[in-house]
């Protein structure tokens, strides 16, 4: 059996009827959309979304620095009125 990850779900046909009633009534969570009582989708607020991808952004910007900071490369010292 499939996990459904959001607290509320609709089928296709009610996505069909009106995506955004289904989010009012969520209260602008996270909807899972069920096909046969599976998950093929889920309806993401555009707050929730943005959110996201800002972690998604900040995931690989620490990978990077933790990459810098592991690299042999001497470290270059910087004044903050340089900047």
């Amino acid at each position: 059996m499939q996990a459904i990850l959001a607290n509320y779900s609709a089928s296709i046909t009610e996505l069909k009827k009106s995506p955004t009633q289904l989010l009012n009534d969520a209260n602008n969570e996270v909807v899972a959309i069920l096909n046969h009582n599976i998950p093929s989708a889920y309806l993401v607020p555009s707050k929730i979304y943005e959110k996201m991808i800002e972690i998604i952004d900040d995931y690989y910007l620490s990978l990077e620095v933790e990459k810098a900071l592991n690299s042999d490369e001497k470290p270059i010292k910087v004044s903050l009125d340089d900047l």
